[in-house]
């Protein structure tokens, strides 16, 4: 049943929404509360949705990473190609981690529930979050094909009308060498996609709805009204950019290119001009460049608005086939956040002169160090360490410190890590004169020293950017500081895999984000701030405003006085 004699209007409407998006923050909390990996229960590496009863968003759960959010409306649609809803039964749990169907690579589970009422579906719960190992060669950037980076489930009933399909589960439990987190985070899946199922009927029943498509339909039409009023403040007309994106070891240097058409209809996006996919797993399927697309289009037409499907409806994209921003089977993408978190910059360097008041300037982005060996118990573990660099520098406002972009993704306390991997922690501190200088300072990166105290070898997958191409300031603000890391002291390739040796030390340090206006406007009292906080030296300040630097008599690294 897909349709209802209840009409909508607005007020009703806006209540309904609101629980709507309660109930995808429900499926987070017992998504987090259950989930038995580090990177659902500290690093938040996964997303939660609800979809009406013809598969279109309705909402997020606010603790959510754009890329899954953004894939996750392609997944569903895929997943009803080829099951036919009308077949479909009550507890039915569909999985896949195919990367051209799913997230972009095969390390993502997929985990979709139709949700029933009176016997007809009146929705759909989607959960996307990040296993600890899919067999292959690890997390990381070294394979050569897709093939080699772990099982790739095609859809597949898990549970049909409730009922395990044992031969999936024995496949999984075969194939992957952390057998306890693999499939206790997928049953976490499970289990927030059944708390947003009951959530869901529980509203149709309350308001006397049969279905959630008058709801939704509401809700499209607010938003779209909104958007629209949005649009006509916009200039219209073609907007292009080009920016290199540093390579790695047998592969050079690379370029992407965009061009965004805004018009009454929103933003198409033309990956035209960006180079071919390269023989690392690096390379980005249009479902992860698509996610990034539909990023960028919230934030410029709805950054208040909770997220739906009438937010993407104003987006297109077109990229050409085997691009490294379109990349098909079997070329590998295991690491293919490395490029495509670049597609937001991007984009934001299109439109940097068209909409100066919406773009951000290139952050340090998020670095990601994939830990495989043993607990000091001997409780083997294959965990992802993220940390991040300097956020970008806006109109108005100066970058944030060590703050992941474009993913949100969660650092991590200390004390969990440790009590986790068996590793110390030697030092997580702020990295000073990180940010670049502008009238808005792009935010500071960070430093971070960990020392291997498992007793034995560790690996460690490095996928990391930044490391020669800085984040780039906007409207004459400068670049940020490159990120570097270290182990045991010698400078290591960025996107290698190393071996850890017993005492051995990982020190990374991540890059700064850029600038945003002229450091020659940058105000006395804000320099004046961030040396206080120790976010600059002096000599830094002397290098980077000189004016400000004599009119604040700055002489050494003493405190100076307010101008």
């Amino acid at each position: 049943m897909t349709t209802s004699k209840v009409k909508m209007d607005p007020v009703d409407a806006g209540i309904i929404w609101s629980r709507f998006v309660s109930v995808a923050d429900e499926m987070v909390s017992a998504l987090e509360r259950t989930a038995f990996s580090t990177m659902v229960r500290a690093s938040g590496d996964f997303s939660c949705m609800l979809f009406d009863a013809r598969g279109k968003l309705i909402a997020q759960g606010a603790t959510s990473v754009p890329s899954f959010t953004g894939t996750g409306p392609s997944t569903l649609g895929h997943i009803l190609k080829i099951f036919d809803p009308s077949k479909l039964q009550d507890n039915d749990i569909i999985v896949t981690n195919d990367p051209w169907i799913g997230t972009g690579h095969t390390y993502d589970i997929n985990v979709i529930k139709p949700v029933f009422l009176e016997g007809a579906i009146v929705g759909y719960c989607l959960t996307v979050s990040h296993l600890s190992d899919v067999g292959g060669v690890g997390m990381g950037s070294v394979a050569k094909d897709v093939y080699e980076e772990g099982f790739s489930l095609p859809p597949v009933k898990l549970l049909e009308a409730g009922v395990e399909n044992t031969f999936v589960i024995d496949f999984i439990r075969n194939n992957v060498r952390t057998v306890d987190y693999v499939l206790g985070d997928i049953y976490s899946n499970i289990a927030a996609c059944n708390v947003g199922a009951h959530g869901l009927v529980k509203i149709l029943v309350e308001h006397k709805l049969s279905t959630t498509v008058d709801a939704a339909d509401a809700i499209f039409a607010l938003t779209r009204k909104s958007i629209i009023s949005k649009l006509e403040t916009m200039p219209k007309g073609k907007y292009s950019a080009t920016i290199p994106v540093e390579g790695g070891k047998g592969f050079p240097d690379i370029s992407l290119s965009v061009t965004v058409a805004l018009s009454e209809a929103g933003f198409a996006f033309d990956f035209a001009g960006t180079d071919p996919v390269v023989e690392s797993g690096v390379n980005v399927p249009i479902c992860y460049t698509r996610a990034y697309c539909y990023f960028c289009t919230k934030v410029f037409l709805a950054p208040n608005i909770p997220n739906n499907q009438a937010i993407l409806d104003f987006a297109t994209i077109e990229a050409p086939d085997n691009c490294i921003l379109n990349a098909l089977r079997p070329h590998p993408t295991g690491a293919r956040h490395i490029y495509g978190h670049f597609v937001g910059p991007l984009i934001f360097n299109a439109l940097a002169e068209a909409l100066p008041n919406d773009v951000q300037a290139d952050s340090g982005m998020v670095f990601q160090m994939n830990l495989r060996g043993q607990t000091r118990a001997g409780k083997p573990y294959s965990s992802i360490y993220f940390s991040a660099g300097g956020y970008g520098a806006l109109l108005g406002y100066d970058g944030r410190a060590a703050l992941p972009a474009p993913a949100n993704i969660i650092g991590g306390s200390v004390e969990f890590w440790e009590e986790q991997i068996s590793c110390t922690f030697l030092k997580k501190e702020i990295l000073k004169d990180s940010g670049g200088p502008g009238e808005y300072q792009g935010g500071n990166g960070q430093v971070i020293s960990l020392r291997n105290d498992t007793g034995q070898t560790l690996e460690a997958s490095f996928m990391a950017s930044r490391t020669k191409i800085a984040a780039k300031g906007f409207a004459g603000g400068r670049s940020g500081a490159l990120r570097s890391i270290f182990v045991d002291g010698a400078e290591t390739d960025p996107k290698a895999r190393v071996v850890i040796p017993e005492g051995g030390i990982v020190e990374i340090h991540d890059a700064g984000g850029g600038g945003y206006g002229d450091p020659e406007r940058r105000g006395l009292k804000h320099i004046q701030a961030d040396i206080d906080a120790g976010l600059v030296s002096i000599e830094f300040v002397k290098k980077s405003y000189p004016r400000q630097a004599l009119e604040l008599a700055l002489t050494s690294e003493a405190p100076a006085g307010a101008a």
